[in-house]
């Protein structure tokens, strides 16, 4: 079992910055893959970033690159994605998650490990 509890949501003005975190406890950090992904009332849950086991494997959605980047410490146990440039569209609740192996993947099947979530409202 690996449990996931995000932190750092919040409100924010749109062009304004946020960094979420991710800890995790339970079963050994650096054996898993990371993402974030997030979901907005009456949507799909998307995916936004994603990062390999060691920190130097990074995908982005479409419509986050340049803007939001994705960052891992294993000596922490935290996975971060920092997003700059905000805008009313990426309001939603924000997961982080889990997958067993090295490789990262961008499908929510892929994740077996989920968060609760933080709520990112950004207003314009």
């Amino acid at each position: 079992q690996v449990q996931l509890v995000e932190s750092g949501g919040g409100l924010v003005q749109a062009g304004g910055s946020l960094r979420l975190s991710c800890a995790a406890s339970g079963r050994t950090f650096g054996n898993f893959a990371m993402g974030w992904f997030r979901q907005a009332p009456g949507e799909e849950r998307d995916f936004v970033a994603g990062i390999d086991w060691t920190g130097r494997g990074t995908y982005y959605g479409d419509s986050v690159k340049g803007r939001f980047t994705i960052s891992r410490d294993n000596t922490k146990n935290t996975v971060y994605l920092q997003m700059n440039s905000l805008k009313p569209e990426d309001t939603a609740v924000y997961y982080c998650a889990a997958a067993p192996g090295p490789v990262l993947t961008t499908g929510r099947g892929g994740y077996d490990y989920w968060g609760q979530g933080t709520q990112v409202t950004v207003s314009s």
